[in-house]
């Protein structure tokens, strides 16, 4: 059965007492192609300055994101409202439901994460959803994401600030093939696993969020208006 909205019943449920969905194959074919190439290309022009900045100390040396991803290539802005998860966005936080940011990444080998279990954002804060899609193969092992199912529900926890990752109760791992796509309530624990294979792990992280007065700024986008071209766009971007 589906709900009004068009969502399975099985979904929502699994939505409200897990706090995550897994949508395999959400990006695939030609269109995942070209994000695979968007991605290796703007990696690769970026790369000096981001180890410079690691350098001079003023960025990280565990990850690297692509600077201003959304005017480097159409294909950034086309998956924000890729219906196999974006209906769901809609659905869970509404029609006015409204893009934070995206965060295009190359997590490189090293032998720790770069970050500890954690929420986002605490449990007062309007619904913040993230979409984690996968640009490459991650294997078990290979820096996959984890999430604690039930830990973005009221009165959850406490959880223990564990120095080893996989010390963490109740959690679960995430694998998969490119093109997948792991939506997930940021007011649940998650966290990027430790990476023991010999291949880098490149996820988009994708952010949206209830939409708030305080949150909507249509100038910060004048450089990509072209491309909001859609009813769906323009209430992304709170143009609308």
């Amino acid at each position: 059965m589906s709900s009004a909205s068009g969502i399975p019943d099985s979904d929502w449920k699994q939505w409200e007492e897990q706090g995550y969905l897994v949508f395999a194959e959400a990006i695939r074919g030609e269109e995942l192609a070209r994000l695979q190439r968007a991605f290796d290309y703007w990696s690769a022009a970026g790369k000096q300055d981001w180890l410079k900045g690691v350098a001079r100390g003023e960025w990280s040396a565990t990850y690297y994101d692509i600077p201003d991803v959304l005017t480097k290539d159409e294909v950034f802005i086309d998956i924000l409202d890729r219906p196999r998860y974006y209906d769901y966005i809609k659905a869970f936080a509404g029609a006015d439901a409204i893009h934070i940011g995206a965060q295009v990444r190359t997590a490189p080998l090293w032998p720790i994460s770069y970050t500890a279990w954690h929420p986002d954002v605490p449990p007062h804060h309007p619904l913040h959803i993230k979409v984690q899609v996968y640009v490459n193969d991650v294997e078990p092992g290979g820096g996959e994401f984890a999430f604690v199912p039930g830990s973005h529900r009221p009165g959850a926890g406490p959880y223990p600030r564990v120095r080893d990752l996989a010390a963490m109760p109740g959690h679960k791992r995430f694998p998969g093939k490119a093109g997948t796509a792991i939506m997930f309530n940021t007011y649940g624990w998650h966290v990027a696993m430790d990476n023991h294979t010999q291949t880098p792990r490149k996820s988009i992280i994708l952010t949206y969020e209830r939409r708030t007065p305080e949150k909507v700024d249509p100038a910060r986008y004048a450089s990509i208006f072209a491309s909001l071209n859609t009813p769906d766009r323009r209430r992304l971007f709170g143009l609308d």
